[in-house]
């Protein structure tokens, strides 16, 4: 079997909210609009009371500061990893090897000096998430080719084609995103019999019919003057 194109699932991005526990505002505000970029929204709090009461399921990642007023930010590290499993993420200018050693034997996930580069944060943070989240991260198989049933099933939907539409359709996904001409496809698809055009219309016509009962997309694209393309 001939697997089409494979897309990699990453809404969850858009979902993740982090815990910022950091009393530097002026520094947590700049962590702030740079995740945002990112489009990662991020909850700051400078007060590690407080944070030791909020409800950990609202959030994906803490990224926690050490220097706190109050309380040692490992102190805080020790608490939530008492009640979740919540991924931690130090952040701190406190760099000496005990803290790095204490900090993730406390069970903090990664422990980052200060300073950095934000790059390098959202890397760990994405480095983080993609193992707490491995759910969000199976590929999904949009097409699959069947050369021994001359069929093709769209996200595990067979679309029962003929194999007309089979060979068509299966040059247009091997093609993925560039444009085909009208005139390969009817090289390639042997069971066409008419190099007029018209046959190849109505083809494209009755894939799309068969693609409509499982997607509103339009997954197959007609190019001006140039032949039909596969959008996925």
């Amino acid at each position: 079997m001939l697997h089409g194109k494979i897309k990699l699932n990453t809404k969850w991005i858009n979902m993740t909210k982090i815990l910022l526990i950091e009393d530097d505002l002026e520094f947590a505000q700049l962590i702030t609009e740079f995740l945002q970029t990112r489009s990662i929204e991020t909850i700051t709090c400078d007060d590690p009371f407080k944070a030791l009461v909020l409800d950990l399921n609202e959030f994906d990642l803490v990224l926690l500061d050490l220097g706190l007023p109050g309380i040692d930010g490992l102190e805080v590290c020790k608490e939530y990893r008492q009640k979740s499993k919540i991924p931690i993420i130090i952040s701190s200018a406190r760099s000496s090897v005990p803290d790095k050693v204490l900090g993730l034997q406390l069970g903090a996930d990664d422990y980052l000096p200060k300073p950095y580069d934000p790059d390098e944060l959202y890397a760990r943070i994405i480095s983080l998430l993609r193992r707490s989240k491995e759910e969000f991260f199976k590929e999904e198989k949009i097409f699959e080719i069947d050369e021994k049933a001359c069929d093709i099933k769209y996200k595990n939907q067979a679309l029962y084609l003929t194999q007309a539409e089979f060979e068509v359709f299966r040059q247009l996904i091997k093609n993925e995103g560039s444009v085909v001409s009208k005139e390969q496809l009817i090289y390639e698809a042997k069971s066409i019999v008419s190099s007029d055009g018209k046959s190849l219309e109505m083809i494209i016509s009755k894939i799309r019919q068969k693609l409509k009962a499982f997607s509103e997309d339009k997954i197959i694209r007609s190019i001006r003057g140039r032949g039909y393309r596969v959008v996925i």
